[in-house]
């Protein structure tokens, strides 16, 4: 849908006045959209109409997270928004807001506060799925999900959420891109690109089209609110039908990183206008065993032809790969030096994309497994590893010059292979009331090895009656 210069006074207006309904209901304003010609469109009327489609089903989260980034495992309290789409209270949220969340409240459009449990989370795409605890007997408004491959630039749309609070909000604006590439950010989907205002608290509510449909799931804001991005409708119906079906997204892992034809971020260019090339190949991995080499190019995966042209075409092709199944071979059409190729890949299951945690409290740091998806450049240098998630300040880590990231090689002289490693020689540490408070710890940081000596001798976690105590003692 789109609209013509003297839409974009009306918008413009809106957008001064703060980005709010009751702005423009002062606005008896009529325009006829070229596609309309001789029909007048009352704006206010369509924005009314959207907002009474979606305002029921707008639910804001309040979560409760497990944080281990601190040197210490805390318990936070974060705000969110949310989505009802279906009439048994699914909910549809960021990743971000539910992800280790301990528990879930949602305020609904009555103001009744409702127990939720997570159902599922995916963190490839930043998406949640949420279920109401409620009578199974109630029935909900639900948001209806658009095809946002057929959203187009300059196409009108809103922000809902309830960004600082309790309360609803709305922000207007258009689609300024419908297929925006954000490196690191744009691992199997591509984004929608908004001018309305996404703030702090909008993070998994919706996009909506002048339909009252939900074009994408809010989840990235610039600070001042001026550009923002959300999820496309088609990424969201595909995931949360996984995580509906399994409680998580399969995906497969081939192993194979790619790169497009035309790379203007590094200025490299290659002929040819089909395939993608195979930018690097992880050691050990399915794509390594079944024979591909960096600087193949792919031009069919399954009989299907992928074309990465440009940074665009990639999550597209790397969905593709990560719905091959991994029970059986899947061939692959190669160019190689200029000779076709042809091999058989058989991808493995991806698996958990990120670590687990562990507070060492006495310590004042917290651990985190190495996951080769989410932290790839520690897993180079340690493919079953521990390292320092966060370092408590002040603390006995940080006194003891301890560096988030540090990668722990031996404690206490005995080899870490695994959180387990490290929960058994800590807890055995700790037992052992005869030993001095200091414990050896060797780690690798930046590539270099370096032995620390941690003194732990100091509880910096009592309280001060604690301490007192301790003092007269």
């Amino acid at each position: 849908m789109r609209y013509g210069a003297a839409w974009l006074v009306v918008l413009t207006a809106a957008l001064a006045a703060g980005g709010c309904t009751d702005s423009l209901v002062k606005m008896e304003v009529k325009v006829s959209p070229p596609q309309a010609a001789g029909h007048e469109v009352d704006i206010q009327a369509m924005i009314a109409r959207a907002k009474a489609k979606v305002f029921p089903t707008l639910v804001y989260v309040k979560p409760i997270q497990e944080d281990y980034s601190a040197g210490k495992k805390r318990r936070v309290v974060l705000g969110g928004s949310g989505i009802i789409i279906s009439a048994d209270g699914y909910v549809v949220t960021n990743n971000h807001v539910a992800e280790k969340a301990v528990e879930i409240h949602c305020v609904l459009f009555d103001d009744t506060m409702v127990e939720a449990t997570v159902i599922g989370t995916d963190k490839d795409t930043d998406l949640a799925l949420l279920k109401l605890k409620v009578d199974p007997q109630r029935q909900f408004a639900f948001a209806t999900l658009a095809d946002s491959d057929k959203v187009e630039e300059g196409q009108f749309c809103m922000a809902l959420g309830a960004p600082w609070g309790l309360k609803r909000s709305i922000s207007l604006g258009v689609v300024s891109c419908a297929q925006r590439f954000l490196e690191g950010e744009s691992e199997y989907s591509l984004w929608l690109q908004t001018d309305a205002a996404i703030n702090p608290g909008n993070s998994g509510g919706p996009l909506v089209d002048t339909n009252g449909e939900v074009i994408g799931i809010n989840t990235l804001g610039t600070f001042n609110g001026s550009t923002g991005f959300s999820i496309p409708s088609n990424t969201v119906r595909y995931v949360i039908a996984q995580l509906q079906a399994h409680k998580e997204v399969r995906r497969s892992w081939t192993g194979v990183r790619l790169q497009p034809l035309r790379d203007f971020d590094r200025d490299s260019f290659f002929e040819g206008e089909r395939g993608v090339l195979v930018a690097s190949v992880d050691p050990g991995s399915p794509a390594e065993q079944a024979g591909l080499e960096v600087g193949d190019l792919i031009l069919t995966v399954g009989g299907e032809a992928v074309d990465g042209l440009y940074n665009e075409n990639l999550p597209k092709i790397r969905a593709i790969l990560g719905r091959l199944p991994t029970s059986q071979p899947t061939a692959f059409q190669l160019q190689r030096g200029g000779r076709p190729v042809a091999v058989n890949l058989t991808p493995r299951e991806k698996g958990v994309v990120e670590g687990q945690d562990l507070d060492l409290k006495r310590w004042n740091l917290t651990v985190k497994a190495i996951n080769e998806y989410n932290d790839p450049e520690m897993y180079y240098y340690d493919k079953e590893g521990v390292y320092v998630q966060g370092v408590q300040y002040p603390g006995n880590a940080q006194e003891c010059g301890f560096h988030g990231n540090d990668i722990i090689l031996k404690v206490d002289g005995k080899e870490v292979k695994s959180l387990k490693d490290v929960k058994e020689l800590y807890d055995a540490i700790l037992k052992d009331s005869g030993r001095k408070k200091r414990v050896p710890v060797e780690v690798l940081r930046n590539g270099m090895p370096q032995l620390l000596v941690l003194d732990y001798a100091r509880d910096y976690d009592q309280t001060p009656q604690q301490k007192a105590e301790t003092t007269k003692e």
